[in-house]
């Protein structure tokens, strides 16, 4: 909380305060709260309180199983690559490898994810047997898809795909490296995680 530098008022400061963490959809996103795995550990928070240590390109606040990321913008979103204003929620797309603006701050966005709403967003990215898969991994981990997600092969026949568990960094780490490979920009994953 003191590395927040947010109240318990506030909903990201009642997320750190009480909750390890929110696991929605049958453990498909996974909303990072306080505790050993949570926001300070996804975002590298220093063990002792730092005043100078600000996350630069903005706050990780959740991942998919799929690789996927929700952050809150930093100060200078342009600046990191990431579109919307600060203070505002992002989301990385696995199936474009872009991050895209949500247009909505924090509070906005967890009133939305626990509305349910969120979950339509999702329905290109199932497959049948998906709840079974996506509740399996743990909770440092995610699910890598072959064909990749953002390939026409896994856009035409998402049931056809090869899935299995890897590391969540790993996953990040292979997303990360095809953006720029092909000429988009550096998304700034690996830094956070």
């Amino acid at each position: 909380m003191l590395q927040l530098q947010v109240t318990a008022r506030s909903t990201l400061g009642a997320l750190t305060l009480h909750t390890g963490g929110l696991l929605l959809d049958d453990g498909r996103l996974r909303v990072f709260g306080g505790g050993p795995a949570g926001l300070g550990r996804v975002n590298r928070f220093p063990t002792t309180f730092d005043p100078g240590r600000h996350p630069g390109t903005g706050l990780v606040l959740a991942h998919d199983v799929l690789g996927g990321v929700f952050a809150l913008n930093g100060h200078d979103p342009a600046a990191a690559g990431r579109p919307g204003a600060p203070g505002q929620v992002t989301h990385f797309a696995r199936d474009s490898l872009a991050w895209e603006a949500l247009d909505v701050g924090h509070s906005a966005w967890t009133s939305w994810l626990l509305s349910g709403q969120w979950a339509s967003s999702y329905d290109g990215l199932r497959w049948p047997g998906w709840r079974e898969e996506t509740a399996a991994p743990a909770a440092d981990q995610g699910i890598a898809v072959y064909p990749f997600l953002w390939s026409e092969q896994a856009r035409r026949d998402l049931a056809a795909t090869s899935r299995r568990p890897v590391p969540m960094r790993e996953l990040l780490g292979t997303a990360e490296d095809f953006a720029q490979q092909s000429g988009l920009p550096d998304p700034g994953l690996l830094g956070d995680v």
